[in-house]
């Protein structure tokens, strides 16, 4: 699928132009493809890169335009199952136009970072801005799920809540390489601004972009050591809460045994001998009520023996 954008008073606008200032190409066609890479003069490889999630950041400079692979996170959906994942995307910047490379359908333009732009080396920067903004949002809401899940570990005592947790931790992994990766390209774009025939705003505005990329890294790397310094502290609070459940079911084993020892003595039979009474339902609910304040009272004593 192919979109056309154009910058029309500072707003970004889509149109049904040939010539638009903004190509957003989503999943394409073989046929897209070829198109496309032919009517640009695209290196098959790099756009190729853009859909990949796999594929490492990087920025190559050819004859007449930038190629940029930047990773981004993944919109989540709830059948990732706390699985927080990562994707690319491809950033061609031409003299007159940009052509952005998405593998995913959505609204990159969105937010108040795109209601005023002032050419497309600005969308540029704002498009690497916005997937930078993105990933702190993943990790504010990584952390809410982590607390969420920890507060039920507490009483928790099966691995599912302890699996999710992993499920987060693994997703934390997968950020800081690929926020990491990102690092280095941005780096680069510091380095060839004078290449890319940037701005004094726009050098200002990378400058940012950089400070913003360093703050996520950092953020990341709290909360994936927060994660992995916790995890056996976790995994001992599920263990223990079974530990807690096997001592009382065997408590009330105990407490079950012994009513049914005296129940067994001479047997059913003599029950009523035994009680001294005559009476068959009186006789039975006096040593029912026996047999259950027998049972309780073992049951308190094996607990307060199990605090000392």
């Amino acid at each position: 699928m192919i979109k056309r954008y154009k910058i029309d008073n500072h707003q970004i606008k889509q149109v049904e132009a040939e010539t638009p200032d903004i190509w957003v190409v989503v999943s394409p066609t073989d046929d897209e493809k070829k198109w496309l890479t032919e009517q640009f003069n695209l290196d098959e490889h790099n756009f190729t890169s853009a859909f990949d999630p796999e594929e490492p950041a990087r920025m190559e400079f050819e004859p007449d335009h930038l190629a940029l692979i930047f990773k981004r996170p993944k919109n989540y959906s709830s059948k990732d199952h706390f699985m927080f994942k990562v994707s690319s995307m491809g950033l061609f910047l031409f003299k007159d136009k940009l052509i952005l490379a998405l593998s995913e359908d959505i609204n990159m333009f969105s937010g108040k970072y795109f209601k005023q732009v002032a050419g497309i080396r600005e969308v540029f920067l704002k498009l690497i801005y916005n997937s930078i903004f993105h990933f702190m949002e993943h990790l504010k809401v990584i952390n809410m799920i982590a607390d969420e899940i920890e507060s039920k570990i507490t009483h928790s005592m099966e691995n599912r809540h302890l699996l999710n947790l992993f499920t987060l931790e693994k997703s934390l992994v997968y950020y800081l390489n690929a926020i990491n990766a990102n690092s280095y390209v941005i780096d680069r774009l510091k380095h060839n601004t004078e290449k890319m025939e940037l701005t004094q705003k726009s050098i200002e505005f990378l400058d940012d972009i950089i400070i913003e990329n360093n703050q996520c890294y950092r953020q990341a790397e709290i909360y994936s050591n927060i994660f992995s310094s916790l995890v056996g502290a976790r995994a001992s609070i599920v263990a223990n809460n079974l530990n807690i459940l096997m001592k009382n079911l065997n408590a009330i084993v105990i407490a079950v045994a012994v009513p049914s020892f005296f129940a067994g003595v001479g047997g059913m039979s003599e029950l009523k001998s035994i009680i001294g009474v005559q009476h068959t339902a009186l006789a039975y609910a006096l040593f029912l009520t026996a047999m259950l304040g027998l049972g309780a009272s073992t049951f308190i004593l094996i607990k307060r023996l199990e605090k000392h």
